[in-house]
């Protein structure tokens, strides 16, 4: 059945027919891949569960402040011009803020610091529901306004922090593209050391990644789904290493065919027959892997689940069918300058693969227990990891004005007026919920036409609901912040009678982090047992599959292991984000996995006509070299994530990188290899493997 559909995919004729429908879908859909950080939504509050106090907060508010309103703090300081002077500056810049498009309320006259060297004004936008995305232009008019000699103005509060995002970001879809796609055309030129052949599966990535993206911008749009700039650069990262991976394996067989049978349409065929089952397994695994994010509370994290899940689909589809046909069409001497003839001997079977395994068929049971020990002690790093978040300064690899603008703040005693605490709740008691409030260490008095005051309503009860803020006196994202907002719903929640709700950006931050943590608790079991079953259901056995997951997830302890050490003492950075360990696992198990399915699915091939232990040293050496250049593949594109300058994003590339080189060229090779060969044909339990 698999070789008929095989040899239709690629007959003579059915081959450029092949190619003229993926010519369609990408000339339907992949206009719009450009428009997809149009339909981007990195606002805090879209990321939460409907089920966090700060977002059910969040959704009382409306009555009281403007859902789409973006405070922006902006910081005048100058060593030449000080006090009333420089206060007097920042005043005279008023009338024009006012005038800027989506200008909510009016502009408070500004606060000036203890000292005289700082001067603060708060300016409120509303540039509608993708006013985050339209915050960097937002940002040079108000720098053209404050212009003055001798004044230095820094842009901070959440407009500034969005503008600083949307430059963080502001490469995804070009810069990291193409990076991603230079590194692995030159990866590909070394492997396949041929001026022509890697031109073949980069196009087809790039085809099957531009239907990808367009397909997503419409779910985007339409459908509800939720997408961001972190999960749009994990979507073009993984679909185009994914992706490589996939043609390595297809390549390298057809290839071998090309050896067996002379006329090339047959070769294909026996190619994709072959490899097409351990393709299609391992993009099952990831696949089933990312819809398990959709059960986390996080809806950044469910959002991606999806996203990342119909990339890989579209990959996979792209590399068993576009790729193929292309390859068919163009014929032998896309390998040139080393063209496989048929007839030809097989160059892997006395390889650098074939020696390791000779070494570890000598002792294997010495090899595995050795290898084992020493991924354990890896694992120790675990002990080093701190995710509880990163401060708005820990945040990037670089330093953007609105981080520059907070710690100006700091160090001249000054609060952020922008980060303000709100609190809805029944109108009945708001005198009480102020005086709890007032008592809160961390919440400052700010100025308000009535004066001096710690805690202040935003005007009017509402249908019996008053909306009260405070200003925070931390750094939204740092734990000094958390400690406050857990005080406050502390004090709040204690007041006899009142129902109250406490949100607010450190409201939503700290949510955060407890989402975070949760899905780690309830996501990675149930991946786990998907990735099982997938494996039992593959292989038709429960000792293999079991080994198998046993040794991908002390891969991805040690990889963990080390990359914490890396970060906290080569990198110095200060932790990592909540939600890093999941898409870490998620990641590491579901590519990690991969390449022992690419390995298993050949061994249980060869066994049936050699058996377990002869099988498995013939597929150590057959598959060592695609399998390890596929690994180079994946760790050199998941590094460039590294280009963007975020932690999350370079802690993340780093730590897949390295999980991956450990599962191809140590875990696979070496631990699987010794496993297989010292439990023979036991390793099919409770099945047993029927010999041709």
């Amino acid at each position: 059945m698999h070789r008929q559909i095989a040899g239709t995919l690629t007959g003579p004729k059915t081959k450029y027919l092949v190619v003229v429908f993926w010519l369609l879908a990408v000339v339907a859909l992949g206009g719009y891949a450009g428009k997809l950080t149009e339909v981007q939504n990195n606002e805090a509050s879209s990321w939460l569960p409907a089920s966090a106090e700060s977002t059910r907060g969040f959704d009382k508010m409306s009555p009281f402040q403007n859902p789409n309103a973006i405070p922006t703090t902006l910081v005048y300081t100058s060593t030449e011009t000080t006090g009333d002077d420089l206060a007097a500056v920042a005043a005279s810049d008023i009338a024009a803020l006012s005038g800027l498009d989506g200008v909510e309320g009016d502009v408070a006259p500004p606060q000036l610091s203890k000292d005289g060297e700082v001067a603060q004004l708060t300016v409120t936008f509303d540039l509608g529901s993708s006013g985050w995305n339209k915050m960097p232009g937002i940002v040079d008019d108000v720098r053209e306004i404050a212009d003055h000699d001798g004044v230095r103005l820094h842009v901070t509060g959440q407009g500034g922090s969005a503008a600083d995002a949307a430059e963080a970001f502001g490469g995804i879809d070009t810069t990291l593209l193409l990076a991603a796609l230079v590194v692995v055309v030159v990866i590909l030129l070394f492997v396949y050391r041929s001026p022509v052949l890697w031109v073949f599966p980069i196009v087809s990535v790039v085809v099957g990644l531009g239907v990808t993206m367009g397909l997503v911008y419409f779910l985007a749009k339409d459908a509800g789904l939720t997408v961001n700039g972190q999960s749009q650069a994990i979507l073009s990262i993984l679909a185009i290493g994914a992706g490589t991976d996939y043609a390595l394996l297809l390549v390298s067989r057809y290839r071998e065919e090309l050896r067996n049978f002379e006329d090339r349409h047959e070769a294909m065929a026996h190619a994709l027959h072959r490899a097409a089952p351990a393709i299609l397994a391992s993009a099952v695994t990831v696949i089933l892997a990312m819809l398990c994010l959709t059960f986390a509370e996080m809806n950044s994290t469910a959002g991606m689940g999806p996203v990342v899940a119909v990339g890989i689909g579209v990959t996979y589809l792209a590399m068993v069918t576009l790729l193929p046909a292309l390859l068919v069409i163009c014929g032998r001497w896309v390998f040139w300058p080393k063209r496989p003839t048929y007839g030809s001997a097989e160059p892997t079977e006395t390889g650098l693969w074939a020696k390791v395994g000779s070494m570890v068929s000598v002792r294997p049971r010495a090899v595995w227990i050795t290898t084992t020990v020493v991924l354990l002690i890896a694992c120790l790093g675990l002990l080093r990891l701190d995710a509880n978040g990163l401060a708005s300064d820990e945040t990037y690899t670089k330093e953007f004005d609105s981080i520059t603008g907070l710690q100006v703040l700091v160090d001249h005693d000054m609060a952020d007026q922008s980060n303000q605490l709100l609190v809805v709740a029944d109108a009945a008691a708001q005198a009480q919920v102020q005086q709890a409030l007032d008592g809160v260490e961390g919440l400052v008095s700010t100025a308000t036409p009535a004066g001096e005051v710690k805690s202040f309503p935003l005007g009017p009860a509402q249908d019996g609901v008053v909306a009260i803020a405070a200003v925070v006196d931390a750094d939204v994202t740092s734990p000094e912040a958390y400690d406050i907002v857990g005080a406050s719903r502390s004090a709040v929640h204690g007041v006899d009678g009142a129902e109250a709700l406490v949100t607010g950006t450190s409201a939503m931050m700290l949510d955060t982090l407890e989402a975070s943590q949760r899905d780690d608790l309830v996501i990675i079991p149930i991946i786990l047992v998907v990735v099982l079953l997938v494996l039992m259901v593959l292989l038709r056995a429960v000792f293999a599959p079991l080994i198998l997951l046993g040794t991908v997830i002390l891969s991805f302890g040690a990889a963990l292991g080390i990359s914490v050490l890396l970060f906290e003492y080569v990198f110095d950075f200060a932790g990592t984000d909540p939600s890093f360990p999941l898409f870490a696992f998620v990641f590491l198990v579901a590519l990690g996995i991969d390449y022992n399915i690419f390995l298993m699915t050949r061994v249980r091939e060869e066994a049936q006509t050699r058996g377990t232990r002869a099988g498995s040293l013939v597929a150590l050496t057959s598959t060592g070299g695609v399998i390890t250049s596929a690994g180079v593949v994946l760790a050199a594109t998941f590094l460039v994530l590294g280009s963007l300058p975020m932690v999350f994003l370079a802690e993340l590339g780093v730590t897949v990188a390295l999980g991956v080189m450990l599962d191809t060229m140590i875990v696979r090779s070496i631990l699987v290899t010794a496993i297989n060969l010292d439990a023979g044909d036991r390793i099919w339990w409770p099945g047993r493997l029927s010999k041709v």
